[in-house]
């Protein structure tokens, strides 16, 4: 597998954000976003053990399988490895692939981008936010237990802090819909 890094920190963001856990970043996506903040193209060739004798480096029970797009490169095999580490396995997804075939993470985090989604279960639907005038419609078909808006930081200070109001304020009107920040950038953390 195609592993662009293995680290431990804080979950920045959504349902479980504060949360100590070990990230697995998978290289390697089916989309180009232009807010993207990983670098696809660097990876390292590990094996299911390799990456379970990372993982048990850090004394975290949550595991975060990321990207790029992890559903590319994610096996049953090594979530239930993990699983028998006694993990907690959270994967952040496009929703652009299905899970593979007997993959049971415990949950499924899918943030949309301009892509069909086709997974069949999302535990946490996280809408990266734009602006005011965004078409959030496209996300009433989907079936979630938590609704996590983030708004997208762009990279300027001012049109950040409008993105931020204009999510607060779109939270406020729509109460299902929790304000995500993205809070490991706020802390200073990976």
């Amino acid at each position: 597998m195609k592993v662009n890094e293995i680290f431990y920190s804080l979950q920045g963001e959504g349902r479980h954000v504060g949360t100590p856990a070990v990230f697995v970043r998978f290289s390697g996506c089916n989309l180009k976003c232009s807010f993207c903040d990983t670098a696809h193209h660097v990876f390292t060739e590990m094996s299911v053990d390799d990456i379970m004798r990372e993982v048990a480096k850090h004394p975290a029970r949550h595991v975060v399988v990321t990207g790029g797009e992890p559903t590319l490169q994610l096996t049953a095999e090594l979530v239930d490895r993990l699983h028998r580490a006694g993990k907690y396995v959270q994967i952040e997804t496009n929703g652009t692939h299905p899970l593979p075939a007997g993959c049971r993470v415990d949950w499924v985090t899918c943030s949309p981008k301009d892509a069909p989604v086709v997974l069949q279960h999302i535990d946490e639907l996280k809408v990266v936010f734009m602006s005011a005038d965004q078409n959030m419609s496209l996300y009433d078909r989907f079936a979630a237990s938590v609704y996590s808006l983030q708004p997208c930081d762009v990279g300027d200070r001012a049109a950040n802090a409008r993105i931020l109001a204009d999510a607060i304020a779109y939270c406020l009107a729509h109460p299902k819909w929790h304000l995500s920040l993205q809070t490991h950038k706020l802390i200073n953390v990976r």
